[in-house]
């Protein structure tokens, strides 16, 4: 993944951007539903730790993200219901664009 340009926005966000500007509205539909099912599960590394520290508590759905450093990069993993479409699909996008990153993009 490319680091982000200086005081702007990262590359790999910019790209998903300029994607959904160029979809019709029944694409950017077909489009969500495609990134909430790539959402993966929860690693099962992850299993054993207690969810309520990672627990999203502005949002409605029971949504636990989960971060870590590996190789100086970040990566994050979220624990989202399935029929949680809209969200899975919102985390998706996120984690796409800032997963790899190092920490301080």
């Amino acid at each position: 993944m490319t680091d982000a340009i200086p005081g702007g926005i990262p590359p790999s966000i910019e790209k998903i951007l300029r994607r959904f500007a160029t979809l019709t509205p029944d694409m950017t539909r077909q489009a969500l539903v495609q990134y909430a099912k790539k959402l993966p599960d929860l690693p099962e590394r992850f299993a054993g730790l207690d969810a309520a520290q990672f627990r999203v508590h502005e949002c409605q759905t029971p949504v636990a993200i989960y971060p870590e450093v590996v190789d100086g990069r970040m990566y994050y993993h979220a624990d989202v219901p399935r029929e949680s479409a809209a969200i899975r699909a919102l985390l998706a996008m996120i984690f796409d664009a800032v997963n790899g990153q190092p920490p301080e993009t």
